[in-house]
C-alpha cells in the first residue's frame, strides 16, 4: 500500500461512517463544502461557500468541524505510518544516523578511543514540559494508536477494526470538559516513556555495530541519552503545582519505573536459560531474580552495576550474542530510566524564589526587607548564609504556608532521592533570572531541608540574554557558588519564547546565538563544565524545526557537557507515536549533537557577524514598530482566537502571568498558536525582510551557504512562511469591525510584509520555498485544501460570538463548542499549536 491509498481507504471508511451516524444528506454536505473550498482556493466566486456556512446552524457547523478535523487525524496517521514504512525498508546506513555519525568523526580525524571519550563526555537531555500544547484527550490518542496499528495490515478484519474505531471516535467528545489537571499532564507525557523505550535498545545495538563497522573494534560506549521532566514540577505561573502534585509525579515515576523494570527483567530472565559456569550453574537466573524482588518491594538496589557485571560474566562466558540481544534491552532501560524513570526539574519564577527567601530572611530576624536591599547587598548577605550550614528555620517547627510552598517541592524531591535514588532529582530552573542573586537564592531554600541543589538560571527575554554572559562571570566567581557546584556541570537555560515576543524572529536568534558563544567563553575561562538547556516550542517562533537540524546550526565550540532540550505537546505524539519514528528522532539528534560537540571553536568572519548585527538591530526595530503601534493589540484581538483560546481546556495553566492582561503578561504558547490559526504565522518571520535588506543579498547567500547556523535560520523561516496562507489570513481581517480603517491598513501592511519577506528569503537561497523539502512541500500543498473549511468556519464561528452580548464569557454553549472545536481542528491541519 502506498500513502495515498492509505489515505483514500481512511477517507472512504470515514464516510461510510459519516453516512452510517449522521446520513446520506450530511455526508453530501461535507462533500459539497469541500468542492467550494477548491472552487474558492482556485480563484472562483466563493459567494456559494459563505452562503452555506451563513446558514448553517451550530449544531451542523460543530459536525463540519469534527468531520473535516477527524480526516485531518486519520491523514496524520497515514502520514506517520509512510515514514515508518520508508525508514522500515532503508537499507545501509541512513543521514543523519549513528553509523554516519561515526564515519564523518572518523574522517574529521578522530580515533576510536577519540569518539568513545566524545560520546562519554556529551548527554543529550530530553526534557518533557509542563506546556502541553497537545490539544488531544488521550481517550481520543488511544483510539487513533489503535487504527495506526491496524493500518500496517490493512487486512480484511483489520479494515473492519478500523472502522469501528472511526466509529467510536465520531461519537466520543473531542473536548475536555474540565482543564487537565497536573497529574493528567503528567500522565499524558510520561505514556511515550514505553514506545521510547522500545526504541533505545535498538539503538544501543546499533551504536555498538556501527563502531565496530568504523574502527574495526568493540565498544563498551553508552548511549549518552538522558530523560527529565517538568511535569509536576513547573511551578512557574501555575497554583497547581503545589509540593502535593510534585510528590504525585514523583510516586508516578516511581511506580512507571518499576513496571518497565519487572517486566524487562522478567523478559531477560526468560531468555537466558542458558548454564553459567560449571561451579555456578545458575547464576544468571539467580541474580536477576534476585533484582526482580527488590524492584518489585521498592528497595533501592544497585541496580545497573550488578546489571552490568552480569552483561561481563556472559561474554566471558561466550555468550556474546545473548549479552547483546537478550540483556541489552533490560541493561539499557536500567541505565536510562533506572528506578526513577526520568528527572524531575523544579521551577519557579525569580520573583517568587526572591519573596520567599526575603520571608525567611525576616521571620529569622535576618533581614526585615531583604527585597529593598541593592544587588551588591543582596550578594554579601547569600553569600554570608551560604557559608553557615545552620538552616534559618527552627528544625520540627511547621513552614507558614507561603514558605512551605516555596520549600515542599524541594523536601519532595530530596525524599524521592532518598528512595530511588539522586537521579529523581534533577535541577532547579530559575525563570527570568535576572542577576546572580536569582541563581543563588534557591540555595538558601534548599538548606532548609538539607538538600543539595544546583540552579539553573534561564535567560529569556532579550535584555537577560544580552546580560548573560556578565551574570554567568559573576556568579562563577564566587567561592562561595564554586562550593556549591564543586566538579558539576553548569547547566544555563535559554528561552526561545520571551526573546521572540520582545524582539522578533531574527533578532531573537541572533541574540541567542551570540548568549551561548559569550557564555561558552565565560565557563571556558572559568575551568567549568558547561551545558546550554534550550527551551524550544513546537513553532518556528518558539524555537521550533527539526532537532537535528536545529543542534547542526549551534555555534561551534559552545557544545560542551552536551545539551537539553524541551519536548513540547504535540511534539511528543510526532516523534514517539511508533517505536520506529522515536528510534529515528532519537538518532538523529545524537547524530547532531556528536558532529557539532566534535566542532573545535572557531572564529566566524567579522563581515558576517557584523551584517548580522546590523540586521539584527533592523530587525528588532520593525518588529517593535509593529507590536508598539497602537493599532496592533486591536488588530490582535480581531484577527485571531485569543480570548477564545483562553477558554480552551488543554493546560493546567493560565494562558497569561498574574498581572494585568497585556502583550508581555501573555504566555508564549497562546501567543503563538493564535497567529498560527489564521495561518499569519507572524512570530515565524516578521521582521526577516528588513534584516536581509540590511544585509544584502549577496552576503546573505554566501552566509546561508556556508553558516549552519544561518542557514538553519532561514529554512525554518522558509517552514513558516510556507505554512502561512494570505488568502486564509485575509478572511480573519473580515472579522475587523466596519469603520475601524487604521487597522484594516495594518492588516493590509502585514500582507505586503508577507510577500516581502518571502522575495527577499527566495532571493538569497535561489529557489522557491521549500524546494529542497519537496516532501514537506507537497504535504503542505495537499493539507490546505482541507483545512481551509475548518478556518471558513472558524470564522463564521468568530463572527457569531462577537454578536454575542457580554461577549466571549457568555457565549452559549452551542457556539462555544464548534468555535473550540475548530481551534483544535486547526491545529491537527497545521501540525502547530504552539
Amino acid at each position: 500500500m502506498s500513502l495515498n491509498e492509505d489515505v483514500n481507504l481512511l477517507g472512504r471508511t470515514l464516510g461510510t461512517v459519516l453516512s452510517e451516524q449522521e446520513g446520506p444528506d450530511f455526508l453530501e454536505l461535507v462533500e459539497r463544502v469541500r468542492a467550494l473550498v477548491r472552487q474558492a482556493r482556485s480563484g472562483g466566486d466563493d459567494t456559494p461557500l459563505r452562503e452555506l456556512l451563513a446558514g448553517a446552524d451550530a449544531h451542523t457547523a460543530e459536525n463540519l468541524v469534527r468531520a473535516f478535523t477527524l480526516y485531518f487525524q486519520l491523514v496524520n496517521l497515514a502520514e506517520e505510518y509512510e515514514r515508518v514504512r520508508v525508514l522500515q525498508s532503508s537499507p545501509g546506513p541512513r543521514p543523519q544516523s549513528l553509523g554516519r555519525a561515526l564515519i564523518e568523526l572518523k574522517e574529521m580525524g578522530l580515533s576510536a578511543e577519540d569518539t568513545e571519550s566524545l560520546i562519554e563526555r556529551v548527554d543529550l537531555g530530553l526534557t518533557f514540559t509542563a506546556h502541553p500544547t497537545e490539544m488531544r484527550r488521550r481517550t481520543v490518542r488511544g483510539h487513533l494508536v489503535d487504527v495506526a496499528q491496524d493500518i500496517s495490515s490493512l487486512t480484511p478484519a483489520a479494515v473492519e477494526r478500523i472502522a469501528a474505531h472511526i466509529e467510536a471516535l465520531w461519537s466520543t467528545p473531542e473536548l475536555r470538559r474540565l482543564k487537565p489537571t497536573v497529574q493528567d499532564e503528567a500522565k499524558g507525557g510520561l505514556s511515550y516513556v514505553s514506545v521510547i523505550a522500545q526504541a533505545l535498545p535498538a539503538l544501543q545495538q546499533g551504536l555498538r555495530r556501527a563502531f565496530m563497522d568504523v574502527y574495526g573494534r568493540e565498544t563498551a560506549a553508552k548511549l549518552p541519552i538522558s530523560f527529565s521532566s517538568w511535569m509536576g514540577g513547573d511551578r512557574d505561573g501555575n497554583p497547581f503545582v503545589t509540593p502535593e502534585a510534585t510528590r504525585e509525579a514523583l510516586e508516578l515515576h516511581r511506580e512507571r519505573a518499576r513496571e518497565l523494570l519487572l517486566g524487562g527483567i522478567i523478559g531477560a530472565y526468560a531468555d537466558l536459560s542458558q548454564e553459567g559456569l560449571e561451579d555456578d550453574q545458575d547464576a544468571y537466573r539467580r541474580e536477576l531474580r534476585l533484582l526482580h524482588n527488590a524492584v518489585r518491594d521498592g528497595e533501592q538496589v544497585d541496580l545497573l552495576p550488578r546489571l552490568e557485571a552480569l552483561d561481563a560474566r556472559l561474554r566471558q562466558d561466550g555468550q556474546g550474542r545473548s549479552a547483546d540481544l537478550l540483556l541489552t534491552p533490560l541493561l539499557t532501560h536500567a541505565r536510562v530510566f533506572g528506578q526513577h524513570l526520568v528527572s524531575l526539574d523544579v521551577r519557579e519564577h525569580s520573583g517568587l524564589t526572591g519573596a520567599a527567601v526575603a520571608a525567611l530572611l525576616k521571620e529569622a530576624g535576618v533581614e526585615a526587607d531583604y527585597l529593598a536591599l541593592p544587588e551588591h547587598a543582596r550578594l554579601e548577605l547569600l553569600t554570608h548564609e551560604l557559608r553557615s550550614r545552620r538552616p534559618l528555620w527552627p528544625a520540627g517547627v511547621p513552614l507558614p504556608d507561603d514558605l512551605e510552598r516555596a520549600v515542599g517541592p524541594i523536601r519532595e524531591v530530596a525524599r524521592a532521592a532518598v528512595l530511588v535514588g539522586p537521579r529523581a532529582f534533577g535541577r532547579y530552573v530559575v525563570s527570568m533570572s535576572e542577576s546572580v542573586s536569582d541563581v543563588l537564592e534557591p540555595l538558601i531554600l534548599a538548606r532548609e531541608v538539607g538538600f543539595a541543589i544546583l540552579p539553573v538560571p534561564l535567560f529569556e527575554t532579550l535584555d537577560d540574554l544580552e546580560r548573560a554572559p556578565a551574570v554567568m562571570w559573576e556568579l562563577l566567581g564566587l567561592p562561595e557558588y564554586r562550593a556549591v557546584l564543586g566538579g558539576g556541570v553548569q547547566e544555563i537555560m535559554l528561552g526561545y519564547s520571551d526573546s521572540n515576543k520582545d524582539a522578533g524572529f531574527l533578532a531573537a536568534n541572533w541574540a541567542l546565538h551570540e548568549a551561548q558563544r559569550d557564555i561558552s567563553d565565560v565557563c571556558r575561562k572559568a575551568g567549568v563544565p558547561w551545558r546550554f538547556f534550550h527551551g524550544r516550542g513546537t513553532s518556528i517562533g518558539r524555537g521550533g524545526g527539526p532537532a537535528g537540524r536545529a543542534i547542526l546550526g549551534q555555534p561551534a565550540g559552545t557544545i560542551d557537557a552536551g545539551l537539553r532540550i524541551t519536548e513540547q505537546g504535540e511534539a511528543l505524539a510526532d516523534k514517539y507515536s511508533h517505536p520506529v519514528l522515536a528510534q529515528r528522532n532519537l538518532e538523529q539528534a545524537l547524530y547532531g549533537l556528536l558532529l557539532v560537540a566534535a566542532r573545535p571553536a572557531d572564529s566566524l568572519p567579522d563581515t558576517w557577524v557584523e551584517a548580522l548585527g546590523r540586521a539584527s538591530k533592523a530587525s528588532a526595530a520593525a518588529y517593535r514598530r509593529l507590536v508598539e503601534d497602537e493599532r496592533f493589540i486591536p488588530l490582535f484581538g480581531e484577527v485571531t482566537p485569543i480570548n477564545e483560546i483562553a477558554r480552551l481546556n488543554i493546560a493546567s495553566r493560565p494562558v497569561r502571568r498574574p498581572g494585568p492582561p497585556s502583550l508581555g503578561s501573555l504566555r508564549a504558547i497562546p501567543w503563538v498558536m493564535s497567529w498560527t490559526q489564521n495561518r499569519a504565522n507572524l512570530p515565524g518571520w516578521y521582521g526577516l525582510r528588513e534584516g536581509l535588506a540590511e544585509i544584502g543579498p549577496e552576503l546573505a547567500g554566501e552566509m546561508y551557504r556556508n553558516w549552519p547556523f544561518f542557514r538553519s535560520v532561514l529554512d525554518n523561516a522558509q517552514m513558516s512562511l510556507a505554512k502561512s496562507d494570505l488568502l486564509i489570513f485575509e478572511e480573519y481581517t473580515r472579522l475587523v469591525q466596519p469603520g475601524e480603517r487604521g487597522t484594516v491598513e495594518l492588516a493590509a501592511a502585514l500582507e505586503q510584509a508577507y510577500r516581502d519577506t518571502v522575495k527577499a528569503v527566495e532571493g538569497v537561497v535561489g529557489e522557491e520555498l521549500l524546494s529542497t523539502e519537496p516532501r514537506l512541500k507537497r504535504s503542505i500543498e495537499l493539507r490546505n485544501p482541507y483545512i481551509d473549511p475548518i478556518h471558513r468556519l472558524q470564522v463564521e464561528l468568530l463572527r457569531r460570538s462577537r454578536q454575542v452580548e457580554g461577549g466571549v464569557e457568555q457565549m452559549p454553549a452551542d457556539l462555544e463548542r464548534p468555535l473550540l472545536l475548530s481551534v483544535q481542528g486547526i491545529s491537527a491541519g497545521v501540525r502547530n499549536t504552539g
